[in-house]
């Protein structure tokens, strides 16, 4: 049973059974936040017109100005009917209370309905009081009556700021006090009355400290999402995003994209999602995207190329990393085949992330594993040089699990083994290399060579069915440059998951390769799929004919081999003979 190999068609999303005629951006209409995120913004409208039961409402998404703003321009509209505070202090005869007088128009009435901040001080968000005892409004009070949407890290790093505006939000007055718990006011201030509603914006981390300090406020609140991407598989949904691109464009004044763009634009989009099924809504690499391209626009318009060139530049910017790491592996600093066989040895899949770095490279990385007579223990030894993540330490459980499920022993594994990723010096983590470590194990025990021209990437289960990961394109692009690098033969390539295909969207050179025959991507379900494409022999029994030996058995007649306990023991000279 080999799998089936995938078609250059299978590497970028399909546009063609959309039947969508693309016309440049000039003629589309914008989107709102409604069209695009219509959940967040019925959240939003509820927390609106809830105006006495809810003051608080949560949202998780990026905290960026950007964001902020949209949040912003998108609740205006609903606040056609919100409050208007007017009054004004009034110094007492005796010069030591600030009294409030409500119904006059001053520089503490409300001067908008909504206002919102990534970043803000307690002295411009409450107000002080100057050296010479005058009073200095702060945002509160150009704000009573409407929402404010703030930054939830500026609350979490500023933790008295925000018990004293939660405070004063729930009782609903807002209070003059002194900077610190240290200090104290040099005059006497009445509260004025505050009717506020708070829009904490935040990444799920930040949402999470604040549910876990404040529980309470946090179930009371209402709560929606900034949906990073958006499903497309229909005329109407890719007909959407195209609007919202069109407002990004009006917003950040880019050229319009001509209707050649697109294409190139979808698939740039898709393979950022790693789905070809989505397309991203996150505005900030969207307009970093248009911004790039607006560069090498044609005619006032960015076209195929203009996103094309834009993308290479891009990737030459960010280029050095990957290639220092590709020139150690072609002047054999480290050490990786693309051609021949050997046992016992695998070239696995990794995705790496540089800190400081902004893109993920992928790299192969050798994976070797040897078995020898011993007590069936099973030596990972990333783990045991405390190099191995938690998860890269579940997935060698999940495999040698899987292996002891599949051979169905009677009698003790008689075969110690070891398995290690060579030439690594840095913590491996993550369980995408389970299926290659799975095979270079029933190599080592079944001495049948690994073809080192293919490479392997896939999480396994404990009954051996691959499991989809992340990073497949960079996986497959990194082993690809380094088989062009030394000459392609027609008969390298990477085994993925079969759950993995919807992901894939690589660039152009790995589609020409595999159009033309020279370089090859094999889905997989099982690993009996996996180690049957590398090594050429059948796994088990089914697959077997009549006149060959299935891999499984080989295994299970050298387990019996070891366990027999009459088998004569030759001198140490002649044990080759046997």
């Amino acid at each position: 049973m080999i799998s089936q190999e995938l078609t250059w068609q299978g590497l970028i999303p399909d546009l063609s059974s959309l039947q969508t005629d693309f016309v440049s951006s000039a003629t589309l209409a914008p989107t709102t936040l409604s069209d695009i995120q219509p959940r967040l913004f019925d959240g939003m409208q509820r927390f609106v017109n809830e105006s006495d039961q809810t003051r608080f409402m949560f949202i998780k998404s990026d905290e960026s100005e950007e964001y902020l703003s949209l949040f912003a321009d998108s609740i205006q509209p609903l606040l056609i009917n919100s409050k208007t505070i007017d009054g004004d202090y009034c110094l007492s005869e005796d010069k030591q209370l600030f009294q409030w007088k409500n119904g006059i128009k001053s520089r503490f009435s409300t001067q908008e309905s909504i206002a919102y901040r990534p970043w803000i001080e307690p002295e411009q968000l409450f107000g002080y009081i100057t050296p010479t005892m005058t009073l200095v409004p702060g945002l509160l009070h150009q704000i009573n009556g409407g929402v404010l949407i703030i930054a939830a890290n500026t609350l979490i790093v500023q933790p008295l700021m925000w018990t004293r505006l939660k405070n004063m939000v729930n009782r609903r007055q807002l209070e003059w006090l002194p900077l610190s718990e240290n200090h104290t006011l040099p005059v006497s201030v009445e509260p004025q009355p505050l009717e506020l509603k708070i829009i904490i914006v935040g990444d799920r981390l930040a949402l999470e400290e604040i549910e876990y300090n404040d529980p309470e406020l946090f179930s009371r609140a209402i709560y929606g999402e900034y949906e990073p991407v958006m499903f497309f598989e229909e005329e109407e949904q890719l007909s959407l995003w195209m609007r919202y691109i069109k407002s990004i464009i009006i917003l950040n004044q880019l050229p319009d994209i001509a209707a050649d763009g697109w294409p190139t634009l979808i698939t740039q989009a898709t393979r950022y999602c790693e789905d070809k099924f989505n397309l991203p809504l996150d505005s900030a690499w969207l307009a970093r995207r248009l911004m790039d391209a607006s560069h090498h626009k044609i005619d006032n318009l960015i076209t195929c190329d203009s996103l094309t060139q834009a993308e290479e530049n891009r990737l030459w910017r960010h280029s050095f990393i990957a290639e220092r790491t590709l020139d150690d592996i072609l002047q054999d600093q480290v050490l990786l085949k693309t051609e021949g066989e050997v046992i016992g040895q695998i070239n696995g899949l990794s995705v790496l992330q540089y800190p400081g770095h902004p893109e993920a490279i992928g790299e192969p990385s050798r994976i070797t594993c040897v078995a020898h007579l011993g007590d069936g223990e099973f030596t990972d030894v990333e783990r045991k040089a405390e190099l191995g993540g938690n998860i890269h330490a579940k997935g060698m459980m999940i495999m040698e699990a899987y292996l002891n499920y599949e051979l169905k022993l009677e009698q003790p594994q008689p075969f110690s083994a070891s398995i290690v990723f060579e030439q690594s010096y840095g913590e491996v983590d993550g369980d995408s290399a389970s299926l290659a470590e799975v095979c270079a194990f029933i190599s080592a025990l079944s001495l049948q060579p690994i073809d080192q021209q293919i490479a392997v990437t896939g999480a396994i289960d404990q009954f051996g069915y691959v499991q989809p990961i992340g990073g497949v394109n960079e996986k497959i692009e990194g082993f690809f440059d380094i088989c062009a690098k030394r000459g392609l033969t027609g008969n390298q390539g990477v085994i993925i998951p079969l759950a993995n295909v919807r992901h894939l969207c690589t660039n152009n050179d790995v589609i020409e390769a595999v159009k033309e025959g020279q370089f090859h991507i094999w889905p997989v379900e099982h690993v009996a799929q996996a180690i049957t494409q590398l090594t050429k022999q059948p796994y088990f029994e089914q697959q077997a004919d009549d006149d060959s030996v299935h891999l499984l058995a080989l295994i299970q007649e050298r387990i019996h081999q070891a366990n027999t306990p009459d088998k004569a023991r030759l001198p140490w000279f002649l044990k080759w003979l046997g």
